[in-house]
């Protein structure tokens, strides 16, 4: 039963993260379809501190507050799973009376 019980805490951590990366990278092409839709609204401007510029530079500051924010959520949903499956399983070796 126990190796029934590695197997499926296994199998679930990795869809867990499996859905954490298809998330981070449905996250990356919409920025990337962002900033396409932003050249071609602005065209190549060199100017420095222009709107173009700030939108990006803004379209790249909320990418990596949303995958900072979504690695922190996964980071504390595992160390959640982990202690409730290893109290389940202290609670489980202990003999029944």
């Amino acid at each position: 039963m126990t190796n029934t019980m590695e197997n499926t805490r296994e199998e679930s951590a990795i869809r867990f993260l499996e859905s954490f990366q298809d998330a981070g990278h449905s996250a990356l092409e919409a920025v990337r379809k962002f900033l396409d839709t932003v050249d071609g609204v602005f065209p190549d401007v060199s100017r420095e501190g222009g709107p173009r510029q700030k939108i990006i530079d803004s379209a790249f500051k909320m990418t990596e507050e949303l995958l900072g924010t979504s690695n922190k959520l996964a980071q504390k949903i595992v160390k959640v799973t982990e202690d409730a499956l290893g109290e389940f399983e202290k609670n489980a070796e202990v003999p029944k009376k």
